[in-house]
């Protein structure tokens, strides 16, 4: 099995640079890849921001990648559940994090609109301190 980074997998869904786009299509044709919960965060804002991706593409393009049978993700369960949650409206990274607490009571934050958004997506909590 092989990690990969973040550049790796940007080059396969932007295809900018072809050299690399060719290495990343291979890497990913010829091996079972993980990709760390970190990358997948790392991903989603690359996208945003620097190729000014939509939420929607974003999470379409993941679940295309992160179906295929050779790709394991550090926390599946976490980032099918943030997956679902952004394309609802719920910022990725808040997504992610309150996926990743579900086995604590709670999640504490002072960002309202974080707290408003969950509460109509999941019965988990996210609440002020």
């Amino acid at each position: 099995m092989v990690s990969a980074d973040t550049n790796v997998i940007v080059r396969l869904l932007v295809g900018d640079d072809k050299a690399q786009l060719e290495k990343a299509k291979l890497l990913f044709a010829q091996e079972r890849i993980f990709i760390a919960t970190s990358v997948v965060l790392e991903c989603e804002w690359v996208l945003r921001y620097a190729y000014h991706f939509e939420p929607t593409a974003i999470a379409n393009a993941f679940q295309v990648l992160f179906g295929l049978s050779n790709v394991a993700l550090q926390e599946p369960n976490v980032i099918a559940d943030a997956i679902a949650w952004h394309k609802q409206g719920m910022d990725f990274a808040d997504a992610i994090h309150l996926a990743a607490s579900r086995q604590c009571r709670s999640l504490a934050t002072f960002d309202r609109k974080f707290i408003k958004s969950a509460g109509k997506i999941t019965s988990f909590e996210a609440r002020e301190p």
